[in-house]
């Protein structure tokens, strides 16, 4: 069944969609705040999304919060930071059971929207500041969450070469921020910052389950009805069509294994068929165990212990990431450019071409099996100014004919090049072999 999304404008720049599908048993009810990554507010945009997790006037604390959540038949609530483009985006969630499991009758959907726009419009600020005991364990959090990234060396690889890649702009602004900023902030700035946030985000609210969505969309058109608001434009993010000079950086720690990420440029992708061809191109160079970079590189030239390449449809980066030793860096970055170069040359089967597509239409396909993927396809869609479901982009891609797919390759250009390099010697105790 392909599921279609139904929207609703409810408020000056708040949203409501909803997508229905008979096989789930349980909905689930996002609410995401949009707004420009920035400086001066991403850290306390980040450390916000802590602070109304923790409840709001009428759950005050955890206990009351759970005991509410208990209420409506044991659903949860869960709260993420994500980055969009130039965009950080703040998301609370709420799943609960269909209101046809309900033992009373009760609209269980209602009930959890309201929960959760009480969160976001009312939550526990007093006097002007949120309450201190709870901004100071949010805080240490944050902290905590941001001096942690280092731990997944492979993610802070990436993080840092895209930092490098997008200096001075807003790219590199990391979604949780910084430490500094963070240690400076004070419960009542937080409370400030909150009323700006409420002030002037995009509100995009998703409604995804098999139940109807009538009583959380009139709940929250109910709940935002009061509130005036003055909401930022939403532009799209600019995208670099080639890179410049490369840039290049090594840093060195105590580590087993050295770590390498690759930073490309895909060109200006005016056209769908464009974006869709680049797609296709990537997942065919290193999306997949039976990828070019996976089979030449890793197996073939053993210079690597896992390599891949993703691709950003709304930056038009594309990123390879490479798990390597040091003295094999160089080799492997060549052997890399050397399968970017085949592509382009169209040194590529037919059945390497359709292996790659199957693979991609298969992810495709297996999207709309969770909750959580439908909600975070959509919300991608709406981001880029799209509908389209899994099966209609699986229908385009099924078009993408091998010319476009060379003609991909050939935009690419290296742009930056960070190696997390191991200090001499440390490669001997290298980490296990890493599937990409």
């Amino acid at each position: 069944m392909d599921q279609q999304l139904h929207r609703v404008r409810l408020g000056e720049e708040v949203y409501f969609s909803s997508i229905q599908d008979p096989k789930f048993k349980h909905n689930c009810i996002s609410v995401n705040l949009v707004t420009p990554l920035a400086e001066d507010t991403v850290t306390a945009n980040a450390l916000l999304l802590g602070l109304l997790r923790r409840g709001s006037k009428s759950c005050p604390d955890f206990t009351r919060l759970e005991q509410t959540l208990c209420e409506l038949y044991g659903a949860s609530l869960s709260a993420d930071v994500g980055k969009f483009g130039e965009r950080q985006v703040l998301t609370c969630s709420i799943v609960g059971i269909d209101d046809r499991f309900a033992l009373e009758g009760e609209s269980v959907s209602a009930g959890c929207a309201r929960l959760l726009g009480e969160i976001l419009l009312d939550p526990n600020i007093t006097g002007g500041a949120f309450p201190e005991e709870d901004f100071r364990l949010e805080r240490q959090n944050l902290i905590d969450t941001i001096e942690a990234e280092i731990n997944d060396k492979r993610v802070y690889t990436l993080n840092r070469c895209k930092a490098l890649m997008c200096q001075g702009t807003r790219l590199a602004i990391p979604k949780y921020g910084w430490v500094e900023k963070a240690k400076a902030l004070t419960a009542r700035e937080a409370a400030e910052r909150y009323r700006g946030l409420i002030d002037t985000a995009r509100v995009e609210i998703i409604f995804v389950g098999c139940g109807s969505p009538d009583g959380a969309r009139e709940e929250f058109r109910r709940l935002f009805a009061g509130v005036e608001r003055h909401p930022l434009p939403f532009a799209s993010s600019p995208v670099v069509p080639a890179a410049g000079a490369v840039k290049e950086q090594t840093v060195e720690l105590e580590i087993a294994q050295s770590k390498m990420a690759m930073g490309l440029r895909t060109g200006e992708l005016a056209e769908k068929s464009q974006l869709n061809a680049t797609r296709l191109m990537s997942f065919l160079y290193g999306g997949s165990p039976f990828s070019r970079l996976f089979v030449h590189v890793r197996e073939e030239k053993s210079l690597c212990y896992y390599c891949a390449a993703r691709f950003d449809r709304v930056t038009g980066i594309m990123m390879v990431d490479i798990g390597v030793e040091r003295d094999n860096a160089a080799a492997a970055r060549e052997a890399i450019l050397e399968q970017l170069r085949a592509l382009a040359a169209g040194e590529f089967t037919d059945e390497e071409l359709e292996s790659a597509r199957r693979s991609y239409l298969n992810a495709l396909y297996s999207t709309p099996d969770t909750l959580s993927g439908l909600e975070g396809w959509y919300l991608t869609q709406i981001l880029c100014g799209s509908e389209a479901s899994p099966r209609e982009e699986a229908e385009e891609m099924a078009r993408v004919t091998r010319e476009e797919v060379i003609a991909a390759a050939r935009r690419v250009t290296l742009d930056t090049v960070f190696l997390l390099a191991s200090k001499p010697g440390a490669d001997e105790g290298r980490e296990e072999c890493q599937d990409a």
